[in-house]
């Protein structure tokens, strides 16, 4: 029989795109109002969806990542989502979102993003929120899975992951002891 055991706390990650660069930097503050200073911020990464996107928020959008120094319990990510939802109303315009913020988190093994869109893949994690697996580490790398988002899958989000799952090791090692 399995002993359930506690969870180990996860790296706050967060993802926000948009078209209007001017909006990162309230975006940011308003996040780190929330959940405190970041550790790492990526460079702009590049955008690969569908048109999906551009439907509601126009077309050349751009991404950045950002990690955060507090550690969070992992039953905390659908609140975040929901904090982040807020947030996304703010900046929104006849309706329509000028930008997107994707709350995760990082494990060793395993990278997951929140949505508020069930799916086959997706586990409900309460408040209407979905825990999406995105990436697993294996084998010293990360590995896509089918559903995986292209933007996910690319060199420059896996060159910032490393860092962040990198510096996500350091902190847990650092709380253990």
């Amino acid at each position: 029989m399995s002993q359930p055991t506690s969870p180990q706390a996860a790296k706050l990650v967060i993802g926000v795109f948009t078209n209007d660069q001017q909006l990162f930097y309230p975006v940011f503050e308003g996040l780190t109002k929330l959940f405190g200073d970041i550790d790492l911020m990526s460079p702009w990464l590049p955008f690969d969806y569908t048109s999906y996107y551009e439907r509601e928020m126009g077309p050349g959008l751009l991404r950045r990542m950002a990690a955060f120094k507090m550690l969070i319990d992992q039953t905390s990510l659908s609140a975040i989502k929901l904090k982040t939802n807020a947030i996304e109303r703010e900046f929104s315009k006849d309706q329509k979102r000028s930008v997107n913020i994707d709350p995760g988190y990082m494990l060793r093994e395993r990278f997951v993003l929140a949505t508020g869109k069930n799916f086959a893949h997706r586990i409900y994690i309460g408040d209407h929120i979905y825990a999406d697996l995105t990436l697993i580490f294996q084998k010293g790398s990360f590995q896509p899975l089918p559903w995986t988002y292209p933007d996910y899958k690319a060199p420059d989000m896996h060159s910032f992951l490393y860092q962040v799952r990198n510096k996500y090791i350091k902190d847990i090692t650092e709380t253990e002891f």
